[in-house]
């Protein structure tokens, strides 16, 4: 599978920040060693937010596990989405210069926002899987908003490494429902392909 379908293309210039700014949707990632903004928001869906501390290059990917796993099994077949997620955010970064030894982590979303996606704890699974994948891999995480019932939204600055984090008290419309909904069934029919090592 081409990494690269999946890298956001969708940037433009955020005027309440004034600068360049990168907004990225389910199932897709984005790196940087520009001083911009990479933002998303999140329902049942985690982020990771990634950076190399020393160089100011970083990158959030925005996913879900599809229905059916359990994150206590680390090579269970919805693992490997987000093992996918995260293996390719972590290995553009190396790519692009970072260092493991100095990726550092906050995580976000992971919020039981989606009715009838509650019974399966969809948020939870997902927020359990990051911890647990990062804390595999040794890269600190130093900040985390998971789980709760509010969907967010994510301003991740990779040169600094400063994340805001906006609760929505309350969506007006269903954009963020539909959107977590449909990439959930997209989950169901397409199987991850291409090369992963799982730990």
């Amino acid at each position: 599978m081409d990494t690269n379908s999946h890298f956001a293309t969708n940037v433009y210039y955020d005027r309440t920040f004034d600068c360049d700014a990168a907004k990225i949707l389910p199932g897709e990632y984005y790196y940087t060693g520009r001083d911009m903004l990479i933002v998303t928001v999140l329902g049942s869906c985690v982020s990771a937010c990634i950076r190399d501390r020393t160089k100011g290059l970083g990158g959030m990917n925005h996913f879900m596990l599809p229905d059916g796993g359990d994150p206590a099994n680390p090579v269970s077949a919805s693992m490997r989405y987000g093992t996918y997620a995260m293996e390719v955010l972590i290995n553009d970064l190396l790519k692009a210069g970072a260092r493991r030894e100095h990726l550092e982590a906050k995580v976000f979303g992971g919020g039981a926002v989606l009715r009838g996606f509650s019974a399966m704890n969809v948020g939870e699974r997902n927020a359990a899987f990051v911890i647990n994948f990062l804390k595999t891999e040794r890269i600190p995480v130093l900040a985390e908003d998971l789980n709760d019932i509010y969907p967010r939204k994510v301003y991740f600055f990779p040169r600094t490494g400063k994340v805001l984090v906006k609760k929505l008290m309350q969506t007006h419309n269903d954009t963020l429902a539909k959107r977590e909904l449909d990439y959930a069934s997209r989950l169901k029919v397409t199987p991850v392909s291409g090369a992963v090592d799982l730990f």
